[in-house]
């Protein structure tokens, strides 16, 4: 292989993130995708702001914080329907490429590891409901580390682990703001652009842009 490793971050990545409240959509309202919105972007701005203040609080917790936020925010929204929101998230669905690429990479030879915000328990649930946990050779949490991407101490806790050089290892994950932080540590980076979102950080461009896993093995 081209890598020692595979690295892919989680949410957004592996994992579709509106997959939870897509599933209970009659139930939570018409501004069920409203909703979706605002508690992902709220639950990415806890982990960045409490990383800013040192006052870290695991990703499980501010995934709850940022639902009770998007249901003040979107009042239409159910918020009977706060306890199945969460069980979902616990189980996303993962994108439809994802189990036949990392297939391919496996049988390929590659070592196939997370990279992510979310718990160890989140981790855990979310891969072995998608039926990934015999494809994956580790789980990277930041959990032990008490912070949160884009620290450059979560990126080298898996070139540590390898003990290889940054260059060696190639990141894919479809937050962009997740490539740049990947980039400046000195990862082949593959940004998975699956919502077309135009390109910002320009002085750390990824090496390879992708609308979706589909087309990774073919760069090994």
């Amino acid at each position: 292989m081209a890598y020692s490793a595979y690295v892919f971050d989680a949410y957004g990545t592996l994992f579709d993130v509106h997959a939870a409240v897509r599933r209970h959509e009659a139930a939570v309202g018409p501004d069920g995708q409203l909703l979706s919105e605002i508690w992902r972007a709220k639950q990415l701005e806890y982990s960045w702001t409490r990383s800013l203040m040192g006052r870290y609080m695991d990703f499980w917790t501010l995934t709850e914080q940022a639902l009770d936020y998007a249901f003040r925010k979107v009042p239409s929204a159910d918020t009977s329907m706060k306890a199945p929101l969460l069980d979902a998230y616990r189980e996303l669905d993962a994108y439809p490429e994802v189990v036949s690429v990392l297939r391919q990479l496996k049988e390929a030879g590659a070592r196939l590891a997370i990279l992510s915000n979310g718990t160890e328990a989140m981790l855990e649930s979310a891969v072995k409901s998608a039926g990934l946990d015999t494809l994956l050779d580790d789980i990277f949490s930041v959990e032990s580390l008490r912070l949160y991407k884009a620290d450059q101490k979560v990126y080298d806790m898996v070139a540590t682990h390898y003990r290889v050089f940054p260059e060696a290892i190639s990141f894919q994950s479809s937050n962009r703001w997740d490539v740049a932080g990947a980039t400046a540590f000195g990862f082949r980076t593959v940004w998975i652009n699956r919502a077309g979102q135009p390109d910002e950080y320009t002085d750390l461009s990824p090496a390879v842009v992708l609308q979706s896993l589909d087309g990774l093995p073919a760069l090994t």
